[in-house]
């Protein structure tokens, strides 16, 4: 098979790409660079380096392609928050772009990377996919967004979609030396720095913590299963499990040998209170279930730290 993957050299698109290749499957990279790394792209992978939202630069990646992983974005609910007009033009336009693209090229199938963003904290945990959609930031209307999209072009033309929701991904790549970073890179590294982490907020709101490989298994997964079980439909990725904050720095300490000691400051705009995934619909539709722990998941991030 022959695969483009967006945003491949960032956090999940290079474990994507990475696997695809691993497979033996022909695989194309896509990315601006904009916050993604030039290293992190495999060397046996075709790249191209464009923006997602320029159609030269996806026509050229996408010409002979079977299916597309669509991972590139700008992530971050406060990047979004600071500068909402980029995260629209990124994540819709290009969006867009790459399905327009996408169809043109007679691609079979696109995966769109969507986020738990777009339920805005929902009082249904674990939420299913079909609990109201809140956004609660300019990010999570630019995923809900990309998911009508991918629903229309499914709908309107020859082209199949599947939109997989990621609750919380971590793992090895994902970056700490940003301002809009993660939490777990954020606090890994602070930890094994010997600094004092900082919590947004009391600590004690919940996520769905979720490995990047049972992400890329998901990816993989939707990208084969039958066209009546999973075209056109959502679906939430992550292992149903829910982890506060204060948990989370438990759990490090651990396995790092230190006291957390955290600083706590004011709430970010934005955040939501809770997050937690009925995942049942992936693993009826293709098979999905997570197969690394929390616990485990975090030994392996800090080893790659």
């Amino acid at each position: 098979m022959r695969a483009l993957v967006t945003g491949g050299a960032g956090f999940i698109g290079s474990h994507v790409a990475q696997t695809l290749l691993e497979r033996g499957d022909d695989v194309v990279v896509l990315d601006s660079l904009a916050t993604g790394r030039r290293e992190n792209v495999p060397g046996a992978a075709r790249f191209v380096h464009g923006s997602i939202a320029d159609i030269d630069s996806v026509a050229d990646a996408v010409s002979g392609c079977e299916v597309v992983f669509h991972l590139g974005a700008l992530g971050a609910v406060a990047r979004s928050v600071s500068d909402p007009l980029t995260s629209n033009t990124t994540n819709i336009e290009g969006t867009l772009t790459v399905l327009t693209a996408a169809r043109d090229a007679g691609v079979r199938r696109l995966v769109f990377a969507s986020s738990s963003s777009v339920y805005g904290g929902s009082k249904i945990i674990p939420t299913p996919e079909d609990a109201v959609l809140a956004p609660r930031s300019p990010y999570a209307v630019t995923k809900l967004a990309g998911e009508h999209y991918c629903r229309v072009f499914a709908e309107l033309f020859n082209i199949e979609t599947v939109r997989l929701r990621y609750f919380n991904v971590f793992g090895p790549r994902q970056r700490p030396d940003s301002v809009y970073a993660a939490v777990i890179p954020l606090f890994a590294r602070a930890l094994l720095d010997g600094v004092r982490p900082t919590v947004h907020g009391d600590g004690l709101q919940s996520r769905d913590f979720t490995y990047v490989s049972d992400v890329v298994d998901a990816n993989l997964a939707a990208a084969t299963a039958p066209s009546d079980r999973c075209n056109a439909q959502v679906f939430n990725i992550a292992g149903g499990n829910q982890y506060t904050l204060l948990d989370l720095l438990r759990e490090l300490g651990n396995l790092i040998g230190v006291d957390p000691n955290p600083e706590f400051i004011a709430s970010r705009a934005g955040d939501i209170r809770h997050s937690c995934a009925d995942a049942r619909a992936a693993a009826d539709a293709f098979g999905f279930g997570c197969k690394v722990s929390f616990s485990e998941g975090l030994a392996k991030t800090l080893a790659s730290f």
